[in-house]
């Protein structure tokens, strides 16, 4: 059995087992100052840019095949890689003559211009290259969403990755028609090798780190240390350190819990651990709310999706999170749990104010409780920001709505970028329930929302702007819902 007191993890086929781990120091710290990996390149530290794009392998939940996904390196903690396969560029091929396809694409395609981008992008394209067979040009435009260059070279970029499939490869993983990466058996094993019955427990001068393995492990843990940093994905946490330079003597890891990875769908709800990603929870929340597509396609970046998790963005409640609205609109639950219980508590009676909540000293997310829509009811959500892809919202607006023959007889409305915290809009769906579905009904929710919120200036927007846009919004819903607008802002001009 691994020692609980050791980070262990695959790079290149070699076991990696790492002692006296300082629990915030980065992966990208640890291949550029340790390993001398400078392929990973450092662009903002914050991931933004790409430039450190890694690519992570671990088991599926049933053991027998393996989950490929690019991540951000530069908010990844280190002892986060426990049991888990490490790629970097430098894992793709030892030499020029034996480049990986992906590689030679992009030599093929003249991809690279001052070339700080690039190994980011590749790796992007690596895990693209693993997950799937024949992307089109949304997944491919998806998949690179996460990487900036500076040189504007995106369009040679893009002819790599959709020719990257036409060259001939010895590469073990094979792409089914399917898309699903087969895993080689020896790499299946080499991780089943790192499992862990124990939970990981950390010592670094005086700063610790556990990762428990059950909900009962983590309450105890957090009822010993209630002041403990709780870290999930670390995309926030990550910058807490990269940007803010705080120092987190004690760091409780949730995603090592595999309860809090379950998600399980009933009559009633879609019920959603607090350490699923967003990459997964969005699969399965658009599975059963389409229309949020478009608003989850442009939240952040896949390498943010897939190292952050739905319940860290929900706890950390930024007033800006672009999952929170829609999931207030949807009248959502939150069941929090410590080692005395566990309580159940609406999601728009979880915020207080800005960043405090409802959360008490050694409580924890365990699960997001989401109800499905009844019959006739839609969700939907927008999202407005400067930039289209990997961008923080300006303001983020949903909607749910239940129209009977042409009357309002349902509606809760959420927003966030409006206020210190996502909110309801209690004055707009007022003016809105039971009132006929008309332009006259638009017009006096509208009105009713500059009495719901005030809201602020900053770089984003004006308070004016935001108003307006929140008005918009509205009457973009209201627009969709009559057909008068067949087409969404992502299919326009961007056709897959």
């Amino acid at each position: 059995m691994p020692r609980t007191d050791h980070v262990r993890f695959v790079l290149d086929g070699e076991v990696i087992e790492l002692r006296d781990v300082d629990p915030t120091r980065t992966v990208l710290q640890f291949l550029r100052e340790d390993l001398r990996r400078t392929g990973t390149k450092e662009g903002c530290a914050e991931g933004d840019c790409g430039a450190c794009t890694v690519v992570l392998a671990e088991l599926d939940r049933s053991g027998e095949d393996l989950v490929l996904r690019a991540v951000n390196a530069c908010i990844q903690f280190l002892p986060t890689l426990d049991g888990k396969e490490l790629f970097t560029v430098e894992s793709l091929a030892t030499d020029t003559s034996d480049l990986h396809p992906v590689q030679r694409a992009m030599v093929e395609n003249h991809g690279a211009q001052c070339g700080f981008c690039t190994p980011g992008f590749v790796m992007s394209m690596f895990a693209l290259y693993k997950t799937r067979s024949s992307p089109g040009r949304v997944e491919i435009d998806d998949a690179l969403a996460g990487n900036l260059c500076r040189c504007t070279g995106y369009r040679p970029i893009v002819a790599a990755a959709t020719s990257m499939y036409s060259i001939e490869s010895g590469d073990d993983w094979l792409r089914t028609p399917a898309g699903r990466g087969a895993a080689p058996a020896d790499r299946v094993d080499a991780l089943r090798g790192l499992r862990r019955d124990a939970m990981l427990e950390l010592q670094h001068g005086e700063r610790r780190f556990f990762a428990p393995r059950t909900t009962a492990e983590l309450g105890s843990v957090l009822a010993k240390h209630p002041q403990a940093t709780i870290l999930a994905g670390g995309t926030d946490v990550g910058l807490w350190v990269t940007k803010q330079h705080r120092d987190l003597d004690t760091v409780v890891y949730t995603g090592s819990v595999d309860s809090l990875a379950d998600i399980r769908v009933t009559d009633t709800h879609i019920e959603l651990g607090a350490a699923v990603t967003l990459s997964d929870a969005m699969q399965i929340i658009v599975e059963h709310f389409p229309q949020l597509d478009e608003l989850f396609l442009r939240f952040a970046s896949p390498p943010i999706r897939n190292a952050g998790t739905l319940g860290g963005n929900v706890a950390n409640g930024s007033p800006i999170g672009d999952t929170m609205p829609a999931l207030m609109a949807a009248e959502a639950e939150l069941l929090l749990t410590s080692a005395s219980g566990t309580r159940v508590v609406p999601l728009d009676s979880f915020y207080h104010d800005y960043m405090v909540n409802e959360l008490q000293p050694g409580e924890f997310l365990e699960t997001i409780r989401i109800p499905l829509l009844a019959n006739g009811s839609e969700l939907r959500s927008y999202k407005v920001s400067k930039r289209f892809d990997q961008d923080i919202s300006a303001v983020c607006g949903a909607f749910r709505t239940t129209i009977v023959d042409d009357r309002v007889d349902d509606v809760r409305i959420a927003f966030g970028g409006m206020a210190a915290t996502i909110r309801r809009a209690p004055g707009c769906e007022d003016a809105l329930r039971g009132s006929a579905w008309n332009d006259a009904t638009i017009d006096r929710a509208a009105t009713a929302l500059a009495d719901d919120f005030e809201p602020l200036t900053d770089m984003r927007a004006s308070a004016a702007y935001r108003l307006r846009v929140a008005q918009n919004m509205l009457r973009r819903l209201y627009l969709e819902t009559r057909g008068d607008l067949p087409q969404t802002v992502y299919r326009y001009g961007r056709q897959g």
